[in-house]
């Protein structure tokens, strides 16, 4: 497990280790056994990892497209998923 002081490396982290992280400093945090100073630290780090998982979902779902039928209902191209 990932030091909460040492979060230099969230960049590369794989979307589900930047979860996992995360999800360990939700615990830690609801449990209330953190001193107030390694909750302001876990908090910023968790922070971090929330944004960098936000942007890796956004980029995953700019990538995503949907496969558009033509009239013989063979596929006929894609869209990007999110277009009407």
């Amino acid at each position: 497990m990932t030091d909460a002081a040492d979060d230099t490396g969230i960049g590369t982290l794989s979307f589900e280790e930047a979860l996992k992280r995360l999800e360990t400093i939700v615990h830690r945090l609801e449990s209330g056994e953190a001193s107030l100073d390694e909750a302001i630290t876990l908090y910023g780090e968790g922070d971090r990892l929330r944004a960098q998982c936000e942007a890796r979902l956004k980029s995953a779902e700019a990538r995503i497209e949907k496969i558009v039928a033509g009239g013989d209902g063979r596929a006929g191209g894609v869209r990007p998923f999110d277009e009407a």
